[in-house]
């Protein structure tokens, strides 16, 4: 995704302790005004990141902050991750896929990102990772299903092993 960025100014912020809905309202609100800002990472139901615009994440933190987030904080990205605006390196990555071949899981269960479902043997694999890069990150979803499944242990693949803390200091209150 770095190699295929725009090169207008966008940024991401980490909204906290304000319902996604919300959220969301406020973005569309602001992208009515013809800017650019969506949710991007929904990571649980106390904290969402944004995307998009330079100019409209600032809108969006202000206007954030004013509806009762308990704290916004600008990411330190220059990408407008995880929205549409990453269209080329979608196809760039379909390209790449091509050359790969999956084997369907057998005796575990994977769950996507894209909805927080489980993998089935009828998912097109290939597609579905290539709209992780213009799909917002349903992490709350996946969570909520790893409850539901009573998952009691979770692999994190990753350059960084954040999971554990952010789900223990973030989300478990929720």
């Amino acid at each position: 995704m770095d190699t295929l960025l725009p090169k207008e100014n966008y940024s991401m912020a980490a909204v906290i302790g304000l319902d996604s809905k919300k959220i969301e309202e406020v973005c569309t609100k602001i992208s009515k005004e013809g800017k650019f800002v969506v949710p991007a990472n929904y990571n649980c139901s106390i904290q969402t990141a944004i995307s998009g615009e330079e100019v409209a994440i600032d809108e969006a933190i202000e206007k954030l902050k004013e509806i009762g987030a308990k704290k916004v904080v600008k990411l330190k990205t220059s990408g407008p991750f995880h929205t549409k605006k990453l269209e080329e390196a979608k196809k760039a990555y379909e390209k790449e896929l091509e050359n790969i071949n999956f084997n369907k899981p057998e005796d575990i269960k994977v769950i996507r990102n894209l909805d927080g479902k489980i993998y089935n043997e009828n998912d097109n694999i290939k597609e579905i990772l290539a709209k992780h890069i213009i799909s917002p990150v349903r992490f709350d979803k996946a969570i909520e299903l790893m409850k539901k499944e009573q998952v009691d242990e979770y692999v994190e693949i990753g350059p960084r092993k954040s999971f554990n803390w952010f789900y223990k200091k973030r989300c478990k209150r929720s």
